[in-house]
C-alpha cells in the first residue's frame, strides 16, 4: 500500500490556491446552466476561466489506458454519473440535472470539486436527490477528523443516502489529491466505521459522493469515459477538497 502524502506548510498554501481556482471556475459556470445551453458552451466557458485564472485543466489529456480525456471539464447530465464529455449536441432542457466537475493544476498542485444543479424547475424527487447528496458530503467531511479512519467517512455517506432511499455508486471512489489528481487513500462512499486508513494531519482529500436515484450499478459508454447509472435513472455528484487539521477538517475548495 502506498504511503499517504502529508502536506507541509508550503504544500498547503499551494493547495489552497489551486482549490480556490477550481472553486471559482465552478461558481462562474453555475449561472450559465440554463435551458438551451449546450454542454460544449459550458466547457468553453470553463476552459477560458481556467486559463484566465492562471491554471490549466487537470482533466484535459488525462490518460486512462489508451484513451486521453478530450475536454477541460467533465459535465454529466441526468443519468450520467461522472466524466461526461461536453458536446454541442447535448442541449440542456428544463428539468435536467447537471454535474459540473472542475479539476485544475496550479503551481504543481491540483484542486478538485464538483456540484450538481438543476436546470430550472425539477420534480421533487430530483430536488431530494440533490439535497441528500449534498448533505451526505457535509456528513462525510465532518468525519475527516484526526484519529478517525477513512471508513468513518464512507459509512456516514452511505448510511445517510441509503436511509433516504438512494444508493451510492461503488465503482468510483473519492481519493487523496495533491501533486497528482489521484493520490492515496481511496475514499469509497460505502463502508464500515473504524476501517481503512487512519486520518492524520496534513492529508488533502477529495471527498465526493456519487449517488444514484435507483440501483448503484453503473456502466461506461462506448466513448470510454462517460459513466452512467446502469438503470438509466438520474445520478448526483458533489465534491470538495478537504484538508485535515488538528482543528478539524477544512474545506479548501472555496471560491475567491
Amino acid at each position: 500500500m502506498s504511503a499517504i502524502p502529508l502536506k507541509n506548510k508550503e504544500g498547503v498554501a499551494r493547495m489552497r490556491e489551486a482549490c480556490a481556482v477550481a472553486a471559482t471556475v465552478l461558481e462562474k459556470l453555475k449561472p450559465l446552466v440554463t435551458a438551451g445551453v449546450t454542454t460544449q458552451d459550458l466547457e468553453e466557458a470553463g476552459r477560458d476561466w481556467i486559463a484566465r485564472l492562471g491554471a490549466r485543466s487537470a482533466c484535459y489529456g488525462y490518460q486512462h489506458g489508451s484513451r486521453r480525456y478530450p475536454a477541460h471539464t467533465c459535465i454529466s447530465v441526468n443519468e450520467e454519473v461522472v466524466h461526461g464529455i461536453p458536446s454541442f449536441k447535448r442541449v440542456l432542457r428544463e428539468g435536467d440535472i447537471v454535474s459540473l466537475d472542475i479539476v485544475v493544476w496550479k503551481d504543481g498542485y491540483v484542486g478538485d470539486n464538483a456540484f450538481t444543479l438543476p436546470v430550472g424547475a425539477v420534480p421533487a424527487a430530483l430536488e431530494k436527490l440533490l439535497r441528500v447528496t449534498r448533505e451526505s458530503l457535509d456528513l462525510g467531511i465532518k468525519q475527516a477528523q484526526i484519529g478517525n479512519r477513512v471508513g468513518d467517512i464512507s459509512h456516514a455517506i452511505q448510511q445517510f443516502c441509503e436511509a433516504n432511499g438512494f444508493s451510492v455508486v461503488r465503482d468510483m471512489v473519492g481519493h487523496g489529491v495533491g501533486v497528482s489528481m489521484h493520490e492515496p487513500p481511496e475514499i469509497p462512499n460505502f463502508g464500515r466505521k473504524g476501517t481503512g486508513d487512519k486520518i492524520k494531519s496534513g492529508m488533502t482529500l477529495a471527498i465526493e459522493p456519487m449517488v444514484n436515484m435507483g440501483a448503484y450499478k453503473t456502466k461506461t459508454l462506448p466513448d470510454g469515459w462517460t459513466v452512467v447509472a446502469a438503470d438509466g435513472l438520474p445520478s448526483a455528484h458533489f465534491e470538495h477538497t478537504v484538508l485535515t487539521t488538528e482543528r478539524g477538517p477544512e474545506i479548501l475548495t472555496v471560491p475567491r
